[in-house]
């Protein structure tokens, strides 16, 4: 006799302690004998399993001190209500054999909903790698068009008159990269907000813009890439880091890899972690030569943590990490109040006290931006940032991934 179950919608979860040592068929049997006629023939658990409502009835068992302990698992194609009463008839079984006995439900799951999970994160996965290798024909018409351009749109920044694009001042975020051949090769492809260092002597307007806006550093491939990022990491606050491919330059990458290079940027406390190791030996262009020949401007020293702040904050994340909680300091440094992510947009749009500096276990928003502007408030850290689009000067904002604990500690 067959007892599949063509479609499983729940599957009934229980544990079950015996005062005794038994086997699984004693338990099957328990099951079957103590639920029959219990609950009428629409809900015969042997008329179901013959119809294939209900599955086979699956027991693991281990007996250890004189006592039996297991598990049960009976598949369901019930609906929601009946397989509710199952599981409740299940948990009246007391006796397995002469032994006393104990069913106790641990859930109900719901097969569809995990199949409807999988089938959320499988379309996601599709769909980005549909965006990444299939690129509309259109939008490669309109960036030919927009591309002749773009070529010429290379402006001049800072005293130094560095390369940049054209809303390198207007944006929020920016991209510094090695030289002019990198600017041109993004605005190629669309992407303006970025400036170049030209040379391991990193200049005074880049470091300054560096304190403004959120940087990402996109480098070459090679020894070059690493010691302008070594020199970039000790006097710029950088928040991002990506590389072209090794033995790869910027300058020659297609848009189809730079675009799958910057979804994947790296945050830099990942590189401060490990040092870099890239030693790839290229063919090199003029520039490149000058490059390497060029001496540091500074002997090499310790990396810097990417940002400090004050002791107390700093210990702060570190207490709040997957807590989803938030605390509120004042100018002192001192706790003022502890209240959850969900409140906190509301909680401080109303806060009567000073607010020096707000720390938690959440996303930064341009509405919680807007609002710690409001009151003043110094310090705002956050788990993750979503993209802003307006950063108050004089409100300093971080991730908590930004932020070298140790070296923040050390900090008084």
């Amino acid at each position: 006799m067959s007892h599949g179950i063509s479609t499983t919608k729940y599957i009934i979860h229980g544990k079950i302690e015996v005062e005794g040592i038994v086997e699984k068929p004693d338990v099957v049997g328990a099951i079957f004998g103590q639920t029959e006629g219990l609950l009428g023939e629409d809900l015969d658990l042997r008329g179901l399993q013959k119809t294939g409502r209900i599955g086979r009835i699956q027991v693991t068992i281990e007996s250890e001190g004189g006592k039996s302990f297991g598990k049960i698992q009976i598949p369901s194609s019930l609906n929601r209500v009946e397989t509710s009463i199952m599981a409740s008839a299940l948990e009246t079984v007391d006796r397995v054999g002469p032994c006393t006995a104990s069913i106790i439900l641990e859930q109900i799951e719901d097969v569809r909903e995990v199949k409807r999970r999988q089938i959320v994160s499988r379309a996601a996965s599709i769909l980005k790698h549909w965006e990444e290798e299939v690129i509309p024909e259109t939008q490669e018409i309109t960036n030919e068009v927009l591309q002749s351009i773009k070529i010429g749109e290379i402006q001049k920044y800072g005293k130094e008159n560095l390369p940049a694009g054209p809303e390198v001042e207007t944006s929020n975020s920016i991209i510094i990269v090695e030289g002019r051949a990198d600017i041109l090769n993004l605005l190629k492809c669309g992407i303006t907000n970025t400036v170049a260092v030209e040379g391991t002597n990193i200049p005074k307007s880049i470091i300054e813009l560096s304190k403004q806006k959120e940087c990402t550093v996109f480098l070459d491939g090679d020894r070059g890439g690493d010691l302008i990022l070594k020199e970039l990491l000790q006097v710029a606050d950088i928040q991002y880091v990506i590389r072209a491919p090794p033995g790869k330059e910027v300058e020659d990458l297609t848009k189809k890899e730079i675009v799958k290079i910057i979804r994947n940027k790296t945050p830099v406390g990942k590189i401060l972690k490990e040092p870099v190791k890239t030693k790839i030996k290229t063919k090199k262009d003029k520039k490149q030569k000058k490059f390497r020949q060029a001496p540091s401007a500074k002997p090499k020293k310790e990396k810097k943590p990417v940002v400090e702040i004050p002791t107390q904050l700093a210990e702060g994340i570190t207490q709040l990490r997957e807590t989803l909680q938030a605390k509120l300091y004042n100018s002192k440094k001192k706790v003022i109040d502890t209240i959850s992510v969900r409140e906190l947009t509301d909680k401080i749009s109303d806060y009567k006290k000073e607010i020096f500096a707000i720390v938690f276990d959440g996303v930064i928003t341009q509405r919680l931006v807007d609002i710690s502007a409001e009151k003043n408030v110094k310090y705002l850290i956050g788990a993750r940032k979503s993209k802003l689009t307006k950063i108050p000067m004089e409100l300093k904002i971080r991730t908590f991934d930004q932020i070298n604990l140790r070296s923040s500690k050390a900090k008084k």
